[in-house]
């Protein structure tokens, strides 16, 4: 099904009796509900801009109860049964619960008014402030759909530093959303839709296909060694079935060499530890090698690194930020860097924006460094015209003095 449907003045968007697979969201335009009850033919209203129709049909698929035609050159977003029905099943029980007995009120009631009663409209407006911001999310939940499905997420790649070698060895992946009369949509706002959904997973392999397409082109373009890029993954997403393999596969087929294609896990309140650690286990054996990020803040759990082996942690930027307005700060982030280097992992430190908190970050033994100091997150063709640039150019990769 289409995500988004336009409409001429007069074209029918469906006809009373047809099935209802979706509700549809008004971007845009009008649209009028109307039905046929014997003798007589009732109009519901006429919809606009930021309501919704055939909502009702959505819980439990009965056929439409009326016609929608559009009034006037109309946009509408398709919000399919699917997508309500899984954020209905992990809701509140006794929400679930009281969502279905008045559904089933509303049916009985409708089947026992005489076949010549005017029925009661479907869909009504509504000015409360809490619907209005269900529907703006609702909104936005169709749209992140349709981005996904025409290539409307950007990914961007911000560089990272190799301290010791004095050059950019990598990328860290950063899907960026620029939605058409809003702006930009911030990653902490619609990764958080996502992930309360099924659009973790498809957002997660969007972003993969992409990182690995550069990978790829890179390669043949002559880049070699190549730098390896960081994809962010949720635990959610980890443990998805058949995630891990889909992960190796995709490496595997675009034969890229172990370490190019790197795994970040976001810290979350709770890891299922043991689908979590099999699924690690699974791609390191495949050459997929694992870094914990924003370690420090958030949701930070000593059990995590206890129960999980990561090649590389991520200290959060807040620390390199504060280094030298706090001696907490540095103390804290000597102690990660040690604690770190002592389970085997090395330490990428964020947030780095000066020289001098990356010659304190050599001194201390940091291995990477990422920050605005190294480069800000640049467009795919940036990153191929720039890596091209520097094939077989020894040193030609060093962004900051040593």
């Amino acid at each position: 099904m289409a995500v988004r449907r336009e409409l001429f003045a007069g074209e029918v968007l469906f006809r009373q009796g047809d099935p209802s697979d979706c509700a549809w969201l008004v971007e845009s335009g009008q649209v009028e509900l109307v039905s046929v009850q014997g003798r007589r033919t009732a109009s519901h209203g006429v919809f606009g801009a930021g309501e919704l129709i055939g909502e009702l049909g959505l819980i439990d698929g009965t056929p439409r109860a009326a016609t929608a035609t559009a009034r006037a050159d109309a946009a509408l977003l398709a919000i399919e049964r699917d997508q309500f029905l899984e954020r209905l099943q992990s809701g509140d029980p006794i929400l679930r619960t009281l969502v279905d007995s008045l559904l089933q009120r509303i049916r009985a009631l409708v089947a026992s008014l005489p076949t010549d009663a005017l029925l009661p409209a479907e869909d009504v407006a509504c000015d409360d402030p809490i619907e209005r911001a269900g529907i703006d999310k609702i909104r936005l939940e169709a749209q992140l759909r349709e981005a996904l499905d025409s290539g409307g997420l950007e990914v961007r790649y911000q560089p990272i530093y190799d301290i010791a070698a004095g050059r950019v060895a990598g990328y860290e992946a950063l899907v960026r959303w620029e939605l058409p009369g809003r702006g930009a949509v911030s990653p902490a706002e619609f990764i958080t839709l996502a992930e309360e959904t099924s659009l973790i997973v498809p957002v997660g392999e969007y972003v993969l296909d992409r990182v690995i397409g550069v990978l790829t082109e890179l390669r043949g373009q002559g880049v070699d060694p190549l730098p390896s890029v960081a994809v962010n993954l949720s635990a959610r997403q980890l443990v998805e079935p058949g995630m891990a393999r889909q992960v190796v596969a995709r490496a595997e087929a675009a034969q890229l060499p172990p370490g190019a294609l790197k795994l970040e896990v976001t810290e979350s309140r709770m890891l299922d530890y043991a689908p979590v650690a099999a699924v690690m286990t699974h791609c390191r054996e495949h050459g997929v090698p694992f870094a914990l990020d924003d370690f420090g803040t958030g949701y930070s759990n000593l059990t995590h690194l206890h129960a999980l082996d990561f090649e590389y942690i991520k200290v959060d930027q807040a620390f390199a930020r504060h280094m030298f307005d706090s001696s907490r700060a540095m103390r804290m982030v000597e102690a990660i860097v040690a604690m770190s280097h002592g389970l085997g992992a090395k330490v990428i430190c964020e947030g780095v924006e000066t020289r001098e908190q990356l010659a304190r970050l050599r001194e201390i033994g940091v291995e990477y460094a990422q920050g605005y100091l190294i480069g800000k997150a640049a467009p795919t063709e940036a990153v191929l015209s720039g890596e091209a640039a520097r094939r077989g150019e020894a040193g030609a990769r060093e962004v900051v003095p040593a």
